[in-house]
């Protein structure tokens, strides 16, 4: 199987079974969705969804958020990972959004990642999710599956796994096969014991061919 038929096997199957796919995380507006995304970082998604919403009433936008002290800020934020540099990170991110950008979330990803907390995986979640630019956030359930599967060949970083992803993916797939590929690798082909028996992608799957029958 070539590595074009590979995709296209993979695309079908989704548009099929996941053709409706989304981020997980709960948000109302770009900026909500921008502060969950760095809150995300290291933490599952689960979690984030019962901290934001008190962090959203208390802090609707970016000029309430900016006034934030960070003692207040940490106490709504305590149980998610790495709390200290991520009140730093969400109080200089909405300082920024008020300095530079009036207030408003921007969309492209130079800007985003000049922004406290942003790095490209992040700016390239908020691009794909709100403005379904054809930017791919490589994440390490994205990193794992698309290496598994055979999407990716010897890419060593999430750089050069995005790079390999974005030559290869139709254009118009490219926001929805990232969250094709987190959702797989969060409930299927998951890091340990991946659930390959019960997988739609097996047949093509370069993954399973190096495990033993009696494995999968």
């Amino acid at each position: 199987m070539t590595k074009k038929e590979r995709y296209q096997f993979v695309i079908d199957y989704f548009l099929k079974h996941a053709p409706n796919a989304e981020t997980e995380l709960l948000y109302d507006s770009p900026f909500q969705l921008l502060v969950a995304v760095i809150l995300s970082a290291q933490c599952t998604d689960k979690r984030v969804n019962l901290t934001t919403p008190i962090i959203f009433e208390k802090y609707p936008d970016a000029t309430s958020l900016s006034k934030a002290s960070f003692e207040g800020l940490f106490a709504l934020i305590k149980s998610i990972s790495y709390p200290n540099n991520k009140t730093k990170h969400l109080i200089g991110m909405a300082n920024m959004l008020l300095e530079k950008f009036n207030g408003e979330v921007p969309m492209t990803v130079d800007e985003l990642i000049e922004l406290p907390g942003v790095g490209r995986k992040t700016a390239n979640v908020i691009t794909s999710v709100v403005d379904q630019q054809p930017n791919m956030a490589v994440d390490t359930h994205v990193f794992r599956v698309s290496a598994r599967i055979g999407l990716t060949t010897n890419a060593k970083t999430p750089l050069a796994a995005e790079k390999q992803l974005i030559e290869n993916l139709p254009e118009e797939y490219v926001y929805k096969a990232h969250h094709w590929l987190i959702l797989h690798g969060r409930y299927v082909c998951t890091a340990r014991n991946p659930k390959c028996s019960d997988c739609g992608l097996k047949t093509v799957c370069k993954f399973v061919r190096t495990k033993k029958k009696s494995d999968i």
